[in-house]
């Protein structure tokens, strides 16, 4: 930088020149991984502070700047706000952000279990008197029960002869699922796990339905077992979700007399609870997507009446118990009759279900008509006779009045011609 003086004025200005020497470059995180880095002798940006200043001037008289620079005071408030309270937050132990920092490290870590908790859940099984003989039963058939990852929470399995248990699951649960597919085990050991598919349509809902409470109702009964023998934590489980109204129907009953578990009056009434509410609606749903895709190749009973006796008859196996009375058989004809058991309450349900069954029945008559047109082609064709027997009948002979009269009439014309 210099100042110079002209020969023709000598009054001219300050003069800023830049230095020839002065070269700018670029780097790439204090790297320069080019061979010439050089760019230019001038610098990319000009510091005008006089201008800067004056358009902060213009700028702050904007009404629209004014606003802005508002929103952003008051963003930049809020944002320091929840920063403390995100801050606050994260020291806090026991809150919903640390459990479920638990949550992440259970499901990125591998969490190693005792060897014993399998053991100990059976234990725990062992002290009510219905699970321990589902176990018993089990044992009998050489099923097991096993500790598996592969399964959403519980799983039996007829080809393994295994049933599955996720062993990260706490203990309460494990036993309530560990009764229900002990009961599902029963049920297919005992002639009442057949699939409902296997039937016509109107009798598959009742038996879907009869089967899913049958399984609830043994969650229920073991779990009063246990309070009674002194585990209050699995009643507690039922009396504080969904199942509580199925728990107070069979409490109430248990309790105005103990001998209702063994007669069958306390299954009952959670029964007949279960179809008053609406996992009816869940249960006919479910059944029906299934009926839709029908992938597995089962298929409906083509005579209704065969398909109605079968159906009592799973529905009187359906209530046995390993002791004590059936709490089913005396009601078979009821469930099966009874609008409350059968009827699909549900609009949409009712609309699938009937085009299920017209579209069954057109199948049905297609097929009967594909066969019709195959039997009438293979009937062998008639054979065309070659000759004929001609039948002659008799000549019948004219009176002789008539005779007379017909020839007086032709003579008549003939002269009638000739004239």
């Amino acid at each position: 930088m210099g100042k110079t003086t002209g020969p023709h004025d000598q009054n001219e200005d300050i003069r800023i020149y830049p230095n020839p020497d002065c070269r700018f470059a670029y780097t790439i995180n204090n790297l320069q991984p080019v061979r010439c880095t050089w760019i230019s002798d001038q610098p990319l940006f000009f510091a005008d502070c006089e201008a800067a200043e004056e358009d902060d001037m213009l700028l702050s008289d904007d009404p629209v700047f004014q606003a802005l620079e508002k929103d952003i005071a008051e963003l930049a408030s809020k944002t320091t706000a929840y920063e403390k309270i995100s801050r606050d937050f994260l020291q806090t132990e026991g809150t919903t952000l640390a459990l479920f920092r638990e949550d992440a490290v259970f499901v990125s870590e591998c969490i190693t279990h005792k060897g014993h908790s399998l053991e100990a859940l059976i234990g725990r099984l062992h002290e009510s008197r219905l699970a321990s003989q589902y176990l018993s039963f089990a044992a009998l058939n050489g099923i097991t029960l096993q500790e598996s990852r592969q399964v959403l929470d519980a799983t039996y399995d007829r080809d393994a002869k295994a049933i599955y248990i996720r062993p990260d699951l706490d203990t309460t649960l494990q036993i309530l699922l560990a009764a229900r597919e002990l009961r599902r085990m029963w049920q297919h050991k005992n002639g009442a796990g057949l699939h409902p598919l296997t039937f016509h349509p109107d009798h598959a809902v009742v038996i879907n339905r009869a089967q899913n409470a049958d399984l609830v109702i043994s969650m229920i009964r073991i779990a009063w077992e246990l309070q009674l023998a002194g585990h209050k934590d699995v009643w507690a489980r039922i009396e504080h979700s969904q199942l509580n109204d199925l728990g107070r129907a069979f409490a109430r009953e248990a309790c105005v007399d103990f001998r209702s578990l063994n007669s069958g009056k306390a299954a009952g009434a959670c029964f007949e609870t279960w179809f008053l509410s609406e996992r009816c609606r869940k249960a006919d749903r479910h059944l029906i997507q299934q009926m839709l895709a029908d992938y597995q190749g089962y298929v409906f009973s083509d005579n209704v009446e065969s398909s109605r006796a079968i159906a009592a008859n799973l529905m009187a196996a359906l209530g046995k118990m390993p002791f004590g009375h059936n709490y089913l058989a005396a009601s078979v004809t009821q469930v099966m009759n009874d609008p409350i058991f059968t009827d699909v309450r549900d609009r949409s349900n009712a609309n699938f279900l009937w085009f299920i069954k017209f579209e069954r029945s057109f199948t049905e008559a297609e097929t009967d008509l594909g066969l019709a047109g195959v039997a009438s082609e293979k009937l062998p064709e008639p054979e065309i006779q070659t000759s004929a027997t001609i039948i002659s009948f008799p000549t019948r002979a004219e009176p002789a009045t008539r005779k007379t009269v017909r020839k007086g009439v032709s003579t008549a014309s003939d002269t009638l011609l000739t004239t």
